[in-house]
């Protein structure tokens, strides 16, 4: 299954440049997913690449932090603000980032519908 991960441009970037292979997210799927397909926020606004799900962490944010911090691809300051007073987060490990060839509008990609605040299921 593939899911749709609504990404800040910036980040979207380092993943599939290779620097960032951790994707953080206070809330993970319900389903089993293989493959994220990822939605460059505005002011980009496209769809222009996807990875595969090489593993899931879930852990308390401290330890999360040592173990992913050489490839993070986000600061200390930025980690603690986005996990804000939360005990425990996800780290999703990135694997075979590919950008896409021809970027596509969201729209192209799922008419009548809106980007996901954080995931959907496609």
């Amino acid at each position: 299954m593939k899911v749709l991960l609504s990404i800040k441009p910036e980040y979207a970037e380092l993943i599939l440049s290779g620097k960032k292979k951790f994707e953080f997210r206070k809330g993970i799927f319900k389903r089993p997913v293989k493959t994220v397909v990822i939605y460059a926020t505005l002011p980009v606004g496209k769809i222009i690449g996807e990875f595969d799900i090489d593993e899931v962490i879930f852990r308390d944010t401290e330890t999360l932090w040592q173990e992913t911090k050489k490839h993070a691809g986000i600061s200390k300051v930025f980690f603690d603000s986005y996990f804000n007073n939360r005990n425990k987060g996800f780290a999703i490990k990135v694997k075979n980032p590919k950008r896409y060839e021809n970027p596509m509008t969201f729209k192209d990609f799922l008419p009548n519908s809106i980007p996901p605040q954080s995931y959907r299921y496609i």
